[in-house]
């Protein structure tokens, strides 16, 4: 099997989003690209990158076994992420992984039928713990229960809605969106804004008027051609300046050596 003639395609045109020499930062978004197509990344899907990119399989192998979220063993439909860290643990993601991993009769970074299961260290939302991710889409707040009847739905061949983000997809469909291409489907569009969590410190900042001296939200963000601010006449000088640490001697008591 070889990749299609679209796929070759998007492969060059994700190649062409970056500067002249620095082609093989497009590494990252191509291994989305090969794992929408096949489910997860070859290794006939590394010697494209490689191809495309004139590095290494090797150079591209390392990347692809570095982040988590590239496969190296066939996926599911729905990539099932359980977080475990601290907060969601404590609160109920633990018994989370647990109930699932024996409904699903498999463990952490396997598949049973169209689902792949995990554990995540962290889903970076700690404001809705415990959470369980679906293809990255979030449901917040979620108890063993709930996560059950998740998967329950899953399994039947439904897409439940998640708690906020965009419509669910499947392991494939948000592979070609994390290559940076855009999703026509209506369905996929995110709804709503930010949920009450994710505002809570805002609400509480502007309760009390706490706000940042000098903060103008409007203040445009410089490009290159800027010069740098000057320094304040009453700012420290930078760490950089200063002799590196331990190169003074350390203070001695009396009578030490």
């Amino acid at each position: 099997m070889t990749f299609s003639a679209e796929t070759r395609e998007r492969a060059q045109e994700i190649i062409a989003r970056y500067p002249a020499g620095r082609s093989r930062s497009a590494l990252l978004p191509l291994l989305h690209l090969v794992q929408s197509e096949e489910g997860y990344v070859t290794p006939r899907g590394v010697a494209f990158c490689a191809e495309v990119l004139g590095i290494t399989k090797a150079e591209v192998g390392a990347v692809a076994t570095f982040y988590t979220m590239y496969k190296r063993r066939p996926t599911g439909d729905w990539l099932v992420s359980v977080c475990t860290n601290t907060v969601c643990g404590v609160q109920g993601g633990d018994k989370i992984y647990e109930a699932l991993e024996e409904h699903l009769g498999v463990g952490h970074n396997q598949t049973a039928g169209n689902i792949t299961f995990e554990h995540a260290e962290c889903l970076a939302a700690c404001d809705y713990a415990p959470v369980v991710t679906v293809n990255y889409e979030f449901y917040d707040n979620m108890t063993a229960e709930s996560s059950l009847d998740l998967v329950k739905e899953l399994q039947a061949g439904n897409r439940p809605q998640p708690s906020r983000g965009s419509r669910l997809c499947t392991f494939k469909e948000m592979s070609i969106q994390l290559a940076g291409f855009a999703d026509p489907r209506e369905e996929a569009l995110g709804d709503g804004p930010a949920g009450a969590a994710t505002l809570a410190g805002n609400r509480v900042a502007e309760r009390y008027g706490i706000s940042v001296p000098g903060f103008d939200p409007n203040t445009p963000i410089g490009g290159r051609e800027q010069k740098p601010q000057e320094k304040p006449a009453t700012a420290p000088d930078a760490a950089s300046d200063r002799k590196p640490a331990g190169d003074s001697p350390m203070p001695q008591k009396d009578g030490g050596k």
